[in-house]
């Protein structure tokens, strides 16, 4: 079958081992079911994936794409959760220590078909496209955690995102625009601050200016480049709500001024079964539309990758069969 995927891992140039060729079609096991994939959505994880991080050299070849949507074989219209828990630990699969994700163990979604958990497989609104539902399993679950299960903000209450271009950060845009909070943003070029305002933040400043006032929770997806901002930038007990570290995982913790104005760090990683599903149904309910950067067919992913790369997409980037 038709797949993109990475031959071998590369440290230095992670294109050099993307691959558009053929696979073998996947064997389905007891519990599992075959998703004809409609569309897959590109994250930073797939360009780790190429580097060789958190994946063994002898898994390779790996198809690549944690993210998808598509159809089962009733023609069931489905979006795939990416994390794969051991099916006999109940609760939050996130916590699951032997918790994987597509691509770190099991082939993914950049290929005419993929195998999951049949509960893996959430049905799709039916006013979500295909490539809509594809950018729900990473990003904007991971977005939707850090917003609603992790931050404790409440509408009306200030909340800023730091780097508003990315598949996350936008995602906390449209969801906080929604869920009725003043959502002010950071960014490094004015066009991409100028995006961030279309989707509904009420402000957008340059990366590490003075904000006209503190905020009540900050949404941190770069790390080292922005923490020292994002701790100036609470009120007193106020909370950063961490999700990644794109420029450096070490910042200067400013611990006097943590346990001195009692703030809170709170990490977020993915998220539940469960909450995909209400997240589904809060987009098809809010009228929201996610933010697609750029989309390609699939055979063109190397341009997608090489978007991503160069950091010039804001939003996701969709690749689609």
């Amino acid at each position: 079958m038709f797949a993109v995927y990475a031959s071998e891992p590369n440290p230095d140039e992670p294109l050099k081992s993307l691959t558009v060729g053929e696979r073998r079609e996947p064997e389905v096991a007891d519990g599992w079911v075959a998703v004809d994939v409609a569309a897959a959505s590109l994250n930073m994880h797939d360009l780790w994936t190429l580097r060789g991080v958190g994946i063994k050299p002898d898994q390779f070849p790996m198809i690549l794409g944690c993210d998808g949507a598509g159809r089962l074989s009733d023609g069931t219209e489905v979006v795939l959760h990416s994390v794969i828990g051991d099916p006999s630990v109940a609760g939050d699969e996130t916590l699951d220590p032997k918790r994987t994700l597509l691509t770190e163990k099991y082939q993914g979604t950049f290929a005419q078909t993929v195998v999951v958990p049949a509960r893996n497989a959430v049905p799709k609104p039916a006013g979500l496209s295909m490539a809509q539902g594809a950018v729900m399993g990473t990003a904007w679950l991971t977005a939707y955690r850090m917003l609603f299960v992790k931050s404790g903000l409440r509408p009306g209450q200030t909340m800023l995102v730091q780097g508003a271009s990315g598949g996350v950060a936008t995602a906390l845009v449209q969801l906080g625009h929604a869920a009725g909070m003043q959502v002010w943003v950071t960014g490094r070029t004015e066009d991409k601050r100028a995006v961030a305002k279309r989707l509904g933040a009420a402000a957008a400043f340059p990366s590490g200016a003075r904000l006209p006032g503190r905020v009540d929770a900050v949404f941190e997806t770069v790390g080292e480049a922005t923490w020292a901002h994002s701790m100036r930038a609470l009120k007193p007990g106020g909370t950063i709500v961490v999700s990644g570290s794109t420029s450096g995982p070490n910042p200067g913790a400013d611990l006097q001024r943590l346990f001195f104005l009692q703030l809170r760090v709170i990490g977020a990683t993915m998220g539940t079964r469960g909450e995909l599903a209400d997240l589904l149904a809060f987009v098809a309910t809010a009228g929201i539309t996610p933010e697609i950067g750029l989309e390609l067919p699939m055979e063109r992913a190397e341009e997608g990758f090489r978007a991503m790369l160069d950091g010039n997409a804001v939003g996701k980037i969709v690749f689609t069969r």
